[in-house]
């Protein structure tokens, strides 16, 4: 399997949130350790490769998204020579290893910003970030009107070392997250030497976080509509978002994997979180020389509708497809409501409703050209975790705002494995040991045990998508056709003759294709297409051999 070239294509990715995935201490928070011990699952299920969360040495005011060493492991998840033994695990197993990287900025504690702090205004160690005076007499106030990302203005005033208040410094989430400046050439340099770090040690490539950011506009300036960068949190402000000169960076970092494939032929991959208004703009992302990958999160986004879900398929396919990538579909991550309660009616989130149509739209999205990546869970149809308290509420969007719209918690609770009651298998420490968020007790309906017991369970259907996929060759990279369809039905037909059909309403459908189906995300009669449902047919009626 390792010697597939350009395997990212039509790879299929597993999303793992280490610090909820599986805890081998029992201190109640998932570890590398954990991960390792999980990868034979993961290999049941299929999948090509995982993608870590941040496990390096951090304070966790973002949960690792704030990073003060890029070069080591957090004790909390383990050390370099545990990460060392997952990687070769992952190799014998044939999983490939991505690990998620943040560029865009680091840790208050990182050295080179406490080097800053140090230093004064005017210094080359200030020059690696964005420090500016104030704005007024007494420069009391921001340099410019900016919004942080996760609640509040996106400046902080330091204390400068003769006591009295100083220069601002620009963070575009938390405080205890300043912005690098890659304006400056140390900032390029000290990533490169990163990725070098990781590479020697044998991973497959990495997930690039907030991959449009990186570099501000040069001046700084006002932004034109504080307000609409306010009420969101998705990258909006053009002014610290998707400057042209930030396909430079990922000019060099392609060419930094490429040497490295160069010497053994193992494709090392570039995925990045771009969040930008068209996917016209996505594409530039995604030319030959820069990206091998950027997520379409308009598929995450797109609301239950046929007509919707094929606008965005079809705008993918054109701009993405086109330039010579392939587009990398996503219905769940750890930043996002899951699909489950998403696609719920809103009186009953997680209903059976939202877990017919997660189900339809999984096989909808494996069915599709291109790359998938399922976030951990997404395969046990867990529902988001709606009612925490807010007193174990750890993201700092409620921390910052006071308010629990947004708020990421809920997709993050550990993964149930085993048993009736929490800890579900998750933790096998003393009893006092608790995961780090409470899981409710209808998690014993969807853990792995019960799941992989159940040949109607999601897992099962995500293991026969995945199987199929991997034997039939029409479900890889290629064409798209899409095929006349009633209302409400989104139909088309992949290389010769595989067809998917998806019904995404309430009543039942004419099938497209006689006979039964390959595979359904429910009960699918021959000539029938149920509503919430979706079905893969061969034209001819053939099966493959998935054995």
């Amino acid at each position: 399997m390792l010697s597939k070239y350009h395997w990212w294509r039509d790879a299929v990715i597993y999303q793992v949130y280490v610090r909820s995935f599986l805890d081998s201490t029992g201190d109640g928070v998932g570890d590398l350790a954990g991960v390792r011990a999980g990868l034979p699952y993961l290999r049941k299920l299929g999948v090509d490769g995982i993608w870590l969360s941040p496990f390096y040495p951090s304070p966790q005011h973002d949960h690792g998204y704030d990073v003060a060493d890029y070069c080591d492991v957090d004790p909390l998840f383990g050390d370099l020579a545990e990460f060392d033994l997952l990687v070769a695990a992952a190799r014998r197993l044939g999983i490939r290893v991505l690990l998620d990287i943040v560029p865009n900025h680091c840790s208050s504690e990182h050295r080179w910003f406490q080097r800053a702090l140090a230093a004064g205004p005017g210094s080359t160690a200030r020059a690696r970030f964005h420090f500016a005076d104030g704005r007024g007499p007494d420069g009391a106030a921001p340099p410019n009107n900016w919004h942080a990302m996760f609640g509040g203005p996106a400046w902080s005033r330091v204390t400068e070392a003769d006591g009295r208040p100083g220069q601002w410094y620009l963070h575009m989430f938390t405080p205890e997250q300043p912005d690098w400046n890659w304006r400056d050439p140390d900032v390029g340099a000290e990533f490169d030497r990163v990725l070098r770090f990781w590479l020697d040690r044998g991973v497959d490539g990495f997930r690039i976080d907030v991959a449009a950011g990186l570099y501000k506009h040069p001046e700084l300036p006002d932004s034109r509509d504080p307000e609409a960068d306010a009420r969101t949190r998705d990258s909006v402000n053009p002014l610290a978002w998707n400057q042209p000169e930030v396909h430079t960076v990922w000019r060099g970092w392609r060419s930094v994997c490429e040497e490295y494939t160069a010497r053994d032929g193992r494709e090392r991959l570039l995925v990045g979180e771009v969040s930008v208004p068209t996917a016209r703009e996505h594409a530039l992302y995604v030319r030959s020389d820069e990206l091998h990958q950027a997520f379409f999160f308009d598929l995450l986004s797109a609301p239950w509708e046929a007509d919707a879900f094929r606008k965005v398929v079809s705008e993918a396919m054109q701009d993405i497809a086109g330039t010579g990538s392939t587009v990398t579909w996503v219905l769940n991550n750890h930043d996002q409501v899951r699909t489950v309660t998403r696609y719920g009616e809103p009186a009953t989130e997680g209903s059976g409703l939202g877990a017919a149509r997660a189900r339809a739209a999984a096989l909808l999205m494996l069915a599709l050209p291109g790359a998938a990546y399922i976030y951990q869970g997404e395969e046990l149809g867990l529902p988001e975790v709606v009612d925490l308290p807010d007193d174990v509420l750890t993201d700092p969007i409620f921390h910052r705002t006071g308010s629990r719209a947004r708020v990421r918690d809920g997709c993050r609770v550990p993964l149930p494995w085993s048993g009736q009651a929490s800890p579900f298998g998750f933790t096998s420490g003393v009893e006092s040991a608790k995961p780090w968020l409470p899981q409710p007790d209808y998690f014993a309906e969807y853990a792995t045990d019960r799941a992989l017991a159940d040949t109607r369970s999601f897992w099962h259907l995500y293991r026969d998508g995945l199987q199929l996929r991997s034997a039939l060759p029409q479900l890889g990279e290629g064409a798209l056709r899409w095929l006349d369809s009633p209302p409400g039905v989104l139909a088309f037909v992949r290389g010769d003759g595989l067809v998917c059909a998806v019904n995404f309403g309430t009543a039942p459908a004419p099938a497209p294709v006689p006979g039964s189906p390959l595979l359904s995300s429910g009960p699918c009669p021959a000539g029938e297409l149920p509503g919430s449902t979706a079905a893969w047919w061969m034209s001819d009626g053939t099966a493959p051999d998935t054995h």
